[in-house]
This record gives structure tokens, C-alpha cells and sequence, in this order.
């Protein structure tokens, strides 16, 4: 990986990196930076969309002045509960009616939502909770089988912060969300420039990191994504992937589909069987995938009879849509496919509208915003040739300037002068497109996560049977994306099955994205020169295995 030394100005006490003041000043020169809080963004919202429906859930149906004012119920609520501006509160919520109600409350109160997943579990919860010190875990009762208030007692045991858990459904020996609510009362305006809430990075090694995002920042995200996506008031936009992701919180998601009067409907999965009636029932006309969804969604639609007339356009993102996956989606879905290449810490790039076919489908789209700083280097850090790969550095008005509270992590994922290396291989065509080559950074991409491989070598190699393993990524042959192959030198004559396997790893409390889909058992693992495991040798070891 490419060496850096660590970014300027020092980070603020709340965790926060700010911009330098010179690029501050441009960025709010430029508008992007419209010194508007999140929560007064709502207020906006509210004022000139009014009774226009806002948000879709089940049966929750709520105008823009309906969730404005439940906004303000709640967020005084947990002021009289004891949540304090600058307070950290771990939300971790599926796609539900109370998720943008929760979301706007806390940002409008200044306290700072930690945004995680409904699959984390213990192990990565546990380490949220000490990184970011909350003092609140909300979550749902039960979703997907799982209890989460069995998940919260365990918290609560290993985070002495941690005074509330708010859960919404049956609260068993905790406090019903639905409780926290009280009269709208005056609450000190957040200043714009500050945290306002963290995202959980996928990470390339066992350690989470936190994502800080600003309302300026974070507002921008939102607001300059519409204007590329070509949102309106008549766009309804279908959150069917985790809302608590960037993608479809923001990217434009459902904050940008807010800023412009549109609909937003949260779907309970991603599953055609629950997307596709929603798509015919709500004219739905904007959703977003991970690639690995999309033949499921393409093969689900030649026999399924939902009306998905409505459907205009279909983003992909999350990891690279292979180009004839991309060109199969007009004809099989009726709609247009809009590449997304993005990451929570920032930088956004999208096709757009006026692209031609052979863009839209080969690249990863081009940069949002006209002060989106990109370099292209090589691994001493030097350019590299026009159209040559490298690595993606990256700095501008909504990429963070430094991870939450992580000096030695900041020490070599930024440059001095503030570009963050994000780990990507890519080339630039000369029109500004990006083609995604690769990972500098040994990650898996799973459905659209990073998956660590370290942190799954580390959770693998705690099983007694194995004496040694790696975890690689495997091509997904149902396109885009990757599987995770643990490939074992076993302890003795046994080694775990796949199904052995994901239990313990399950029990011990590692997210169902973060399991292996397959198992591999070996006499030795490659090695490179310096006595590295051979990762390249390793995977073309195991593809000639499979075509064999």
C-alpha cells in the first residue's frame, strides 16, 4: 500500500478532523456548504412539502409535516430521558417507519447516531459501543429470528457508557421507544460544522472504524446527488437495501428523495418478493441493488406478474455490476441501469443520464462534484500515466478528513495535505469515468459489504480444529461481487465443515455477511518470497480447482 504521513489540522476532542480553513471557505463559496443543520433541513422540508407524503413503511404512511412533528415529539423525548447534545446513541434498526423518525430526532437534538447494521451481532456492537462511547443502544425487538434485546443485555454488560437501551416492539426488562415522547420544546441549534452522525466503515483489518460525517457535509451528499440522479417531486424512491448503509441514506437515497419532495418506501428486504409488490403498489421509480441482486431480480421478473411499469431507473453500487449484467437490465427490467461507485467515507461517482450505453455499462461513473480532488498513484505515491491503474486518493467538500477517534489508522489511510487513500484500483477515462480494477486492500466484497479477511482469518483460526487458515474472495456466479472462501490447514485429522463452521462463528457473535460461503481444506497455504501467504496463488489454485 501507498505510504502517508498523517493528516492536518489535529483532529477536535469530539473525534472530528475539520477541513482546513482555506478549503472551508471554498466549499462555502462554491454552496456546497450551506450552514443548514440536518434537523433544520427537515424543518425546510416540511414548510414547502408540507402535506406531501414523505415516508412509506408498512403501514406507517407520514407527510413531511407528520415526521417534522414526531421528529420534535421524540427528540424532546430523549432530552427529557437524559440524552445530552454530543451524545453518541447506537441505532442499529431495520427498514421501518421509526428509522428516518429516530434518525431526525437525534440530529435535531445534537446527539450523534451511530448508524449500524440489523446483521451486526456482539463482536462488532461490542466494539462500536467501546469506540464511540455511546451512552444509548436502540434497537428493534426481533428481526430475522434474531432477538436484540438478548444482544443488548450482552452489551450492557461489557459497556459501562451505555445507560439506555430503547427498543422498538416489546421492550421486555428495557424502555419501549414508543414511551420516549414528549412536548416540542426549544433545543439548541447544532452547529453545521460539526459531527453529525458516524457510519461504520467495512474496514480492512479486525478493527471497525467510524465514519464522521457533518451536516454541511452530509447535506451536500444528499442534495448534489439528487441534482445528478435527476430527482423530483414525482421520484419514488424504494429503500430496499439496509437504510443505515450510505447508499441508500444518501447516495441520493432516502435524505436526497426528502430534499426534493419525493417518496421514499422502506421495504423489510431486498427480496423481489417483498420489492416487487411494493414497486407496483407505490409506482415506485428509483431503487438501488448490490450486483449480486440483480439476476435474482432479473430471474424473479420473468415469472412474476407485479407491474414494475414505474421503474425508471435501477443504481447499482456496492461493487463493480459486470458490463453485461449491466446491459442485460434495460431489456429485462424495463428500466435504466445507473452505475454507482461511492464509499461511506466520501467521494461519490455516478453515470449519468447523458452518458452512452457503452459508459453507463463499462464504467463506474465519474465524480459528483467539481471539487472532488482525485489522484491516481502508484505504490510510491507518484501519478501515474493518463488511463494507467492505481491507487484512488481523494480528497473534497463530503470525503472525511480523518476516521473517529483512530490517530494511528489517520497516520497512513490520509496523506499530509489530506487526500484519503481509499484502497481502490482504478483507471480514468479522458472523459472522467472511472473503471474499478481492484482492491489494494485485502478485503472481500460480499453482497455489497467490505468484509474484512483478516478479521475473518482471526475469528476462523479461534476454532480448535484449525491450525491455520486464509480467507479469499471467490468470483459470486450470480455476478458482481465475490463469496468467502476459509481455505484451512486443519489442527489434526478433522477439520470444520461449512455448516460447523458458520455456527461457531455464529455463537461467537461474528455478522451473518461476514460468514464463509465455503470451506476448503488443504495440507499448506502458498507463500510469497518473504513468507507471506500467498493470496493471488491461493485463488487461482482454487478457480483451476473449480474447473477441474
Amino acid at each position: 500500500m501507498t505510504s502517508h504521513t498523517s493528516p492536518t489540522p489535529a483532529p477536535r476532542p469530539s473525534g472530528l478532523t475539520p477541513w482546513p480553513e482555506e478549503l472551508a471557505t471554498r466549499y462555502t463559496a462554491a454552496g456546497h456548504w450551506d450552514g443548514r443543520t440536518l434537523g433544520t433541513l427537515l424543518r425546510d422540508w416540511s414548510t414547502r412539502y408540507a402535506d406531501r407524503t414523505a415516508i412509506i413503511a408498512g403501514s406507517t404512511r407520514l407527510t413531511y409535516r407528520q415526521l417534522d412533528r414526531r421528529a420534535d415529539r421524540m427528540a424532546a423525548g430523549l432530552a427529557e430521558l437524559g440524552i445530552r447534545p454530543g451524545d453518541r446513541v447506537l441505532v442499529q434498526l431495520p427498514n421501518s417507519g421509526v428509522f428516518p423518525v429516530l434518525l431526525f430526532a437525534l440530529l435535531r437534538l445534537g446527539a450523534v447516531p451511530v448508524l449500524t447494521l440489523p446483521a451486526h451481532r456482539s463482536t462488532e456492537i461490542g466494539e462500536l459501543a467501546r469506540l464511540s462511547g455511546a451512552v444509548a443502544y436502540v434497537i428493534a425487538d426481533e428481526h430475522g429470528g434474531f432477538d436484540h434485546r438478548q444482544l443488548a443485555a450482552d452489551i450492557r454488560a461489557q459497556a459501562p457508557a451505555l445507560r439506555y437501551v430503547l427498543v422498538d416492539g416489546e421492550s421486555g426488562p428495557f424502555r419501549a421507544l414508543a414511551e420516549v415522547d414528549a412536548e416540542p420544546r426549544e433545543l439548541p441549534e447544532p452547529d453545521p460544522t460539526d459531527l453529525a452522525l458516524l457510519l461504520v466503515s467495512g474496514g480492512t483489518t479486525g478493527v471497525p472504524k467510524l465514519i464522521p460525517r457533518t451536516h454541511n457535509d452530509y447535506g451536500y451528499n444528499a442534495r448534489a446527488s439528487a441534482d445528478a440522479c435527476a430527482l423530483d417531486a414525482d421520484t419514488v424512491y424504494l429503500a430496499c437495501l439496509p437504510i443505515a448503509h450510505n447508499f441508500p441514506l444518501a447516495c441520493p437515497g432516502m435524505l436526497g428523495t426528502l430534499a426534493v419532495g419525493g417518496r421514499v418506501v422502506l421495504a423489510p428486504s431486498p427480496d423481489p418478493g417483498d420489492a416487487f409488490p411494493l414497486i407496483a403498489a407505490e409506482r415506485v421509480t428509483h431503487t438501488a441493488l448490490v450486483p449480486p441482486l440483480i439476476p435474482l431480480w432479473i430471474d424473479a421478473a420473468e415469472w412474476d406478474p407485479a407491474d414494475l411499469s414505474s421503474l425508471r431507473v435501477l443504481q447499482a453500487g456496492g461493487s463493480k455490476l459486470p458490463a453485461d449484467l449491466a446491459r442485460s437490465v434495460p431489456d429485462a427490467l424495463g428500466c435504466a441501469v445507473q452505475q454507482v461507485f461511492g464509499m461511506a467515507e466520501g467521494l461519490l461517482n455516478y453515470t449519468r443520464s447523458d452518458d452512452t450505453p457503452d459508459l453507463v455499462a463499462r464504467s463506474q461513473g465519474r465524480p459528483l462534484s467539481a471539487d472532488d480532488e482525485l489522484r491516481i498513484v502508484d505504490p510510491t505515491g507518484r501519478p501515474v500515466a493518463p488511463g494507467e491503474v492505481g491507487e484512488l486518493l481523494v480528497r473534497g467538500p463530503y470525503t472525511l478528513r480523518g476516521y473517529y477517534r483512530a490517530p494511528e489508522v489517520n497516520a497512513t489511510a490520509f496523506t499530509h495535505d489530506g487526500y484519503y487513500a481509499s484502497g481502490d484500483l482504478v483507471r480514468q477515462l479522458p472523459s472522467g469515468h472511472l473503471i474499478v480494477e481492484g482492491r489494494v486492500k485485502d478485503t472481500i466484497d460480499r453482497n455489497g459489504e467490505s468484509v474484512s479477511a483478516e478479521e475473518v482469518e482471526g475469528q476462523v483460526a479461534a476454532h480448535p480444529e484449525v491450525r491455520r487458515c486464509a480467507a479469499v474472495g471467490l468470483p459470486d456466479p450470480r455476478g458482481g461481487g465475490e463469496r468467502i472462501c476459509a481455505v484451512i490447514v486443519p489442527a489434526g485429522p478433522r477439520a470444520p465443515t461449512v455448516q460447523g463452521l458458520r455456527a461457531f462463528l455464529t455463537e461467537r457473535g461474528l455478522a451473518a455477511y461476514k460468514l464463509p460461503d465455503r470451506v476448503d481444506v488443504v495440507t499448506d497455504l502458498p507463500l510469497t518470497a518473504i513468507g507471506k501467504i500467498d493470496k493471488r496463488a491461493l485463488r487461482t489454485r482454487l478457480t483451476a480447482t473449480d474447473r477441474g
